[in-house]
C-alpha cells in the first residue's frame, strides 16, 4: 500500500496528477463540459478570487451549490488556497442553514442561484457575520451585496497552491439523518487521499478510461468520493446531474453518457427496477455499481444484476469515515451482506459494555482507519462519545458470519426488543421487499394494548396491488414463513411514501414520532 505524503495539498496533488491529460473531459454537467486543463485553471483562479475577497488560510466558506461543474471548482479552489470549504446539503430548510451559518462562522457563501431565496431567508434570521455572497448561475437579478460567480472568477488572478500538511484541516461536511442538530464533521487533506487509495482503486477498481455517474450528490461524503476524489485520482470523466435523482433522470444519463461506473442507493435501485422506463441492457455501459446509505436487499441486487449484467457492490461508509470501509468485492459478492472490511480498515463488534460479542451475535460496529474525521466541531460531548482513541463508534448494529461477511442489523436506536429478544428492522424489511407486492418497507416497534412492544411495518406497494386486509395478511404470512414467529409485523400500515434523508436512508425515527403523536 502506498504511504500518504506528509505534505499534501489535495487540490495541488490532483492538478499535478492530471496535467498530462489537460484536453480530456473532467466534468460533464447539464449544460457544459470542463476539461482537466480548464478545471486546473479555474481552480487556481478560484483560489485567487478567495484571496481577493480577503479570505485567509484556515478561514471558512459555505458551499451551498447544486451539482454542476462549478461545485468542484469552488471546493478544490478553497483547498488550493488553504481555505476550508463547508459543504452542505441543498435540501435543508432556512432554519437549518441559519444554524449552520452561525455554527461554522463562515466568512463567505457560494450558492447556486436556485438556492439563493432559501439562503437569504437563513441570513435574515442568523447571527452569522457573512461578508461575501457569490452566486453561481443566477436565476434572477442579484441583490446589491451579491457577486456573480463567473465575473468574480474572470477578474481573479491565478494563485499558487498553499503548502499544507496531510493532517491539516481541509474541509467540513455536515452529518445528516439524526434527530438533533447537524454536526460539523472535520476532515483533512490526507483523508481524501486515503479513501481513493484504500477503496476506489483496489476495491472499486476505478480506471482512467471510466466515465462515472453518482446519483448521490457531491455534498455527501459518499457523493464527494464518487464524483470528485475517486475519478480525479485516476483521471476519469465525471457526469454531474443538478436535478433530483428520479429513475427517469438517471436513465437519461445512463443511456446518453453511458457511464461505466454508477453509484446509487438502495431506494433508487428499487425505484429503477420498478419503473416502466427501465432501459434494456444494450442501452447502458455500466461495468460496476455501488450502493451505500442503507443495506441493499438481496432481491434488489439479484434482480438488478440479472437485468443489467453488472454487480452492485454494497458497502457501508459514513460522514465520519468519509467513504466506504466495509464492502462487497467483485468475485466475492454476497447479496444481502455488506461484505468484508476494506483492507486498511479494522472493524469490531462490541456489546453494550464494550466487550466483543459472540460469533453471529448482533453488536455495535466500531471502525479504525486512516480516513477518520478529527472531531465534531464545537461538540466535545458528542466527539467523546463517538471518537474513542483510534476507534470510531458508528451507531450501527451488525452481525458477522463464519466467513467474515458483515450483515447490517439497523441503527442502534432502531433495534426493537420483542419478547425479550432483539429484532433487526432491516431483517424484517428485507423479507418484506422480496414479496412481489412490496416496493419499500420500514419496520419499527410499537406498544400493543398491553404496553408490550411488537413490530409494525409501513409498506409502499407496487402498482397493481391493493392496500387492503388481504394484502396485509399475505405479507404477515410471508414473513412468518421466513423468520422466527416473534419477528413478524403485527400491524401493516400502507403508505404512499416513506420518510427519507436526502441520501435515501429511511428515517424510522420519524415513523416512531408519528406513532407517539397518535398515542
Amino acid at each position: 500500500m502506498n504511504t500518504c505524503p506528509a505534505e499534501l495539498n489535495f487540490a495541488s496533488y490532483l492538478a499535478a496528477l492530471n496535467a498530462p491529460r489537460a484536453a480530456k473531459p473532467a466534468y460533464i454537467d447539464d449544460t457544459r463540459q470542463l476539461s482537466y486543463g480548464e478545471l486546473a485553471e479555474r481552480v487556481a483562479r478560484m483560489a485567487g478570487a478567495l484571496r481577493q475577497l480577503g479570505l485567509r488560510r484556515e478561514e471558512r466558506i459555505l458551499l451551498l451549490m447544486q451539482d454542476t461543474a462549478d461545485w468542484p471548482v469552488v471546493f478544490l479552489g478553497a483547498l488550493h488556497a488553504g481555505v476550508v470549504p463547508v459543504a452542505v446539503n441543498t435540501l435543508l430548510t432556512a432554519d437549518d442553514y441559519a444554524y449552520i451559518l452561525a455554527h461554522s462562522r463562515v466568512r463567505a457563501v457560494f450558492v447556486s442561484g436556485a438556492l439563493l431565496p432559501t439562503l437569504q431567508a437563513a441570513l435574515a434570521q442568523s447571527p452569522a457575520d457573512v461578508e461575501h455572497l457569490v452566486v453561481s448561475q443566477p436565476t434572477a437579478p442579484l441583490p446589491g451585496e451579491a457577486r456573480e460567480f463567473e465575473a468574480q472568477l474572470a477578474a481573479a488572478p491565478i494563485a499558487p497552491a498553499v503548502r499544507t500538511l496531510s493532517d491539516e484541516i481541509a474541509f467540513w461536511l455536515y452529518s445528516s439523518g439524526s434527530t438533533g442538530k447537524p454536526k460539523g464533521v472535520v476532515h483533512t487533506h490526507g483523508n481524501l487521499w486515503h479513501t481513493a487509495e484504500l477503496y476506489a482503486k483496489p476495491v472499486l477498481g476505478i480506471r482512467e478510461d471510466d466515465v462515472v455517474f453518482s446519483a448521490a450528490k457531491l455534498f455527501f461524503a459518499y457523493g464527494l468520493g464518487n464524483g470528485l476524489t475517486f475519478p480525479l485520482s485516476v483521471g476519469a470523466t465525471v457526469v454531474l446531474m443538478g436535478e433530483r435523482p428520479t429513475p427517469q433522470a438517471v436513465f437519461q444519463r445512463l443511456t446518453r453518457h453511458r457511464p461505466t461506473v454508477f453509484y446509487g442507493v438502495p431506494t433508487l435501485y428499487a425505484s429503477m427496477l420498478a419503473s416502466p422506463d427501465l432501459p434494456p441492457r444494450e442501452q447502458v455501459a455500466m461495468r460496476v455499481c455501488t450502493s451505500a446509505g442503507e443495506a441493499l436487499p438481496r432481491d434488489i441486487g439479484e434482480r438488478f444484476t440479472r437485468h443489467f449484467g453488472c454487480e452492485i457492490l454494497d458497502g457501508i461508509g459514513s460522514t465520519e469515515m468519509l467513504h466506504i470501509f466495509i464492502s462487497n468485492q467483485s468475485g466475492q459478492l454476497r447479496y444481502g451482506t455488506t461484505g468484508k472490511p476494506v483492507p486498511g480498515y479494522e472493524v469490531q463488534l462490541r456489546d453494550e459494555n464494550g466487550a466483543p460479542v459472540e460469533p453471529g451475535a448482533i453488536g455495535d460496529l466500531y471502525i479504525k482507519g486512516p480516513s477518520a474525521a478529527l472531531m465534531y466541531w464545537n461538540n466535545r460531548d458528542k466527539t467523546r462519545q463517538c471518537f474513542l482513541g483510534d476507534w470510531l463508534k458508528s451507531g450501527d448494529k451488525y452481525t458477522c458470519d463464519p466467513d467474515g461477511y458483515y450483515t447490517y442489523a439497523g441503527r442502534s436506536d432502531d433495534m426493537i426488543k420483542v419478547s425479550g429478544q432483539y429484532v433487526s428492522p432491516v431483517e424484517v424489511e428485507n423479507i418484506l421487499v422480496q414479496h412481489e407486492a412490496v416496493l419499500e418497507a420500514a419496520v419499527i416497534g410499537v406498544p400493543d394494548h398491553d404496553g408490550l412492544v411488537k413490530t409494525k411495518a409501513y409498506v409502499v406497494l407496487r402498482p397493481g396491488f391493493e392496500p387492503d386486509a388481504n394484502t396485509g395478511a399475505a405479507l404477515q404470512s410471508y414473513v412468518k414463513q421466513h423468520l422466527a414467529p416473534f419477528k413478524y409485523p403485527r400491524q401493516i400500515n400502507f403508505t404512499e411514501e416513506l420518510p427519507k434523508t436526502a441520501t435515501g436512508k429511511i428515517q424510522r425515527f420519524r415513523l416512531r414520532q408519528l406513532e407517539e403523536a397518535t398515542l
